[in-house]
């Protein structure tokens, strides 16, 4: 029976390439060498197909150069486009990306965040919904739109300002009489502040509104029967309709259509978060939340040190973009 030959190891490349021990490992961590040094080891690594345990050398160091990112899921297209660009920003800076799909289970939150501390990453960015949640103030740690404790910093974007700008420009387009539609967490959160700006924007501008806000275990068809209510020989009482996220716009704007409610003439449709068709198109007129700068300040608080600078929250501006389902 042919026996299995074991993986070459820094003492076999040193022997191939003709140098220290030394030498080798200062080659594999970036240290300088003399050129033809390096040459000789960089070759001999590829000749034996020597490859770097990073787990270890990161032990060794102190530093594993690994981010563990927690996200609900990467099949809502907000989640996938953080995950992007966390992803992005991260190996802009020569760090890897472990990632944690927790599908809203909060169990499963705590478990991944020991996992991450257990094997001694550099720090933990998390989109969580767990009110419980056990972190060790020993481990980096960024929230992305939920204050955890004021000792780990939370990015999100203005979601009171969103609230508030998208109840504006349905007052610019003309419209009256409004409608608020959410479906969410009752978990205290950054984005629960849209309906408040909202309501402070129908407000200062002397629009009438009324809302319809579903918790996760209450089915869509609540929805439709709320509209359903508030039509009157074929017409919908309202004009205007803000939705706290696209995912939500785009239920809506399917709904208006089957009540035979024509978009943006009969009533107009904001929501919220800015997602785009293939990367080009919204998919309606949108609060676009700006996931770039989002995840590019998450992964610079998470891998700046000077920790007790870090502000307890950062909220980042956002924008109206027009995507057809409102007049401009």
């Amino acid at each position: 029976m042919k026996k299995e030959t074991s993986e070459p190891t820094m003492k076999d490349v040193a022997r191939e390439a003709g140098v220290s021990l030394g030498t080798v490992s200062k080659v594999v961590n970036g240290l300088p060498v003399g050129s033809s040094y390096k040459t000789r080891v960089e070759k001999a690594i590829q000749k034996l197909n020597y490859q770097v345990n990073s787990y270890a050398q990161g032990l060794r160091s102190d530093k594993t150069r690994t981010i563990v990112l927690l996200i609900p899921n990467t099949k809502e297209p907000f989640y996938a486009a953080l995950t992007y660009h966390i992803n992005l920003a991260l190996l802009q800076q020569n760090y890897r990306m472990l990632l944690c799909s927790t599908d809203y289970d909060s169990g499963l939150e705590q478990e991944y965040i020991t996992m991450a501390q257990q094997n001694k990453v550099d720090g933990i960015i998390g989109l969580t919904y767990n009110p419980d949640l056990i972190i060790s103030k020993h481990i980096p740690f960024v929230s992305i739109d939920r204050c955890i404790r004021s000792d780990i910093p939370c990015v999100s974007c203005d979601n009171f300002a969103g609230g508030q700008l998208a109840a504006e420009k349905l007052s610019e387009l003309g419209c009256k009489n409004v409608a608020f539609l959410r479906k969410g967490s009752s978990l205290n959160n950054e984005p629960n502040k849209r309906k408040a700006g909202f309501e402070n924007g129908c407000l200062s501008h002397g629009i009438h509104y009324e809302m319809k806000i579903l918790n996760d275990h209450e089915p869509y068809t609540e929805f439709e029967n709320f509209l359903t209510e508030h039509i009157t020989d074929g017409h919908l009482s309202f004009d205007g309709i803000f939705c706290v996220t696209d995912g939500l716009a785009y239920f809506i704007l399917k709904l208006l259509h089957k009540l035979n409610q024509k978009v943006p003439k009969d009533v107009q449709l904001i929501g919220f978060d800015g997602i785009q068709y293939f990367g080009s198109d919204y998919i309606c007129s949108t609060i676009v939340q700006p996931i770039s700068n989002i995840a590019n300040m998450c992964v610079k608080l998470i891998l700046d040190e000077t920790s007790s600078e870090k502000s307890a929250l950062i909220c980042l501006p956002v924008t109206y973009a027009y995507g057809g389902t409102t007049l401009s």
